[in-house]
């Protein structure tokens, strides 16, 4: 069957432009899983943080923020969104980081150790902290929008197939591409390329190569800490160069280096050292010690070289679409980069949230790799 859309992969890049594509002409998501959201969305401890990433990310971010907070009718039967505070942390070392992070996000409201010490009272008092609140910061309900995706794309007449990894991409005489996969072979007019940590090889299967997207693996823990007075009000904890966070979750505390290691697209696993390092570093900043890691996990967050994603029509290949390199904001930036996505493909322009951020078809699309 031919389709005027095929997206590659069924994250949430993949099922949020279904989401958008559908009602505009037949759509196929191919997913090599045997479920959507397996690899990086299924794995993200998604936080809504509009000053997490480059400007042009932050302006997407803040183009969201509407959907998640009032989302289509029907779309999940919940709230996606409960509000947590973003605690920026320095030590007195990092207060020049600290600077620049107020500079950069001038509305954000400074604040001292003993108001840092009453928001997150495992922190060490023995440590002149200072740092930045952000209170515009929510979670994420990662399932519950994934799930709405879907539902909003099927109920437009998209076609979902999985266990259909793809194998080979070709251009079709007189436009459009021939897709090979695991579950056999289909045809569409545009290729989205909505792969996650295989986007780049979906780009060098279609001879385009792979843009310098590259995955970084992730790593997670979930630990029992022994205070627990107030812990589900805790804020959203984030050193300021990234070396470490925790947050309250599942009822405990979720814990994470900020590692970025460079991976090959694989099924990611949690490396002990990595483990390790999340341990150091929470134990350092706090009064707790981990007798325990209740579980670990780990995730590929794919980048292009300038951290920015890669949203755009690619000039060299009539009809292929890059949707990828949505690194560690895929989540939060979803519904500005799949309506993004729908308004290019459809009309050849941004939609006018994102122009009303100052962000251009140049800041997303691929000719800034070429």
């Amino acid at each position: 069957m031919a389709y005027r859309f095929l997206i590659v992969g069924a994250g949430v890049a993949g099922a949020s432009a279904a989401a958008r594509l559908a009602p505009l002409g037949a759509t196929l998501v191919l997913e090599a899983e045997d479920q959507p959201g397996y690899h990086a969305t299924g794995r993200s401890a998604a936080t809504y943080i509009d000053t997490y990433g480059a400007p042009t990310v932050c302006a997407a971010t803040r183009a969201s923020r509407s959907f998640f907070w009032s989302p289509p009718q029907g779309f999940a039967d919940h709230a996606l969104v409960r509000p947590i505070p973003e605690l920026c942390l320095a030590r007195p070392e990092q207060a020049d980081a600290l600077a620049a992070h107020l500079a950069t996000h001038p509305d954000l409201r400074p604040l001292g150790a003993a108001e840092i010490r009453r928001m997150c009272p495992i922190l060490r008092s023995e440590v002149d902290w200072s740092g930045a609140l952000n209170d515009r910061v929510a979670e994420l309900d990662v399932d519950a929008i994934l799930q709405g995706y879907l539902k909003l794309a099927r109920a437009a007449g998209a076609d979902l197939v999985t266990g259909a990894r793809v194998a080979a991409l070709a251009p079709r005489p007189g436009g459009g591409w021939r897709v090979a996969t695991a579950a056999g072979g289909f045809e569409a007019d545009v290729v989205v390329n909505a792969a996650g940590a295989w986007a780049g090889e979906v780009g060098r299967l279609a001879g385009l190569g792979d843009l310098g997207l590259t995955p970084l693996r992730r790593t997670a823990i979930r630990i029992d800490p022994a205070m627990r007075d107030g812990l589900a009000d805790w804020p959203f904890v984030v050193d300021v160069d990234e070396r470490f966070y925790f947050k309250p979750d599942a009822g405990g505390l979720l814990l994470s280096p900020g590692d970025e290691t460079p991976s090959e697209p694989c099924d990611a696993q949690p490396d002990e050292l990595d483990v390790a390092y999340a341990v150091q570093a929470f134990e350092d900043a706090t009064t707790e010690q981990v007798r325990r890691v209740a579980h670990r996990w780990a995730g590929l967050r794919t980048f292009a070289p300038d951290r920015v994603p890669v949203v755009g029509m690619d000039p060299r290949a009539d009809g292929f679409f890059w949707l990828a390199g949505q690194g560690g904001y895929g989540i939060q930036t979803s519904p500005a980069l799949s309506e993004t996505a729908a308004a290019l493909i459809n009309e050849g322009r941004l939609p006018q949230a994102l122009r009303a951020e100052g962000v251009s078809e140049a800041d997303l699309g691929p000719g800034r790799f070429l």
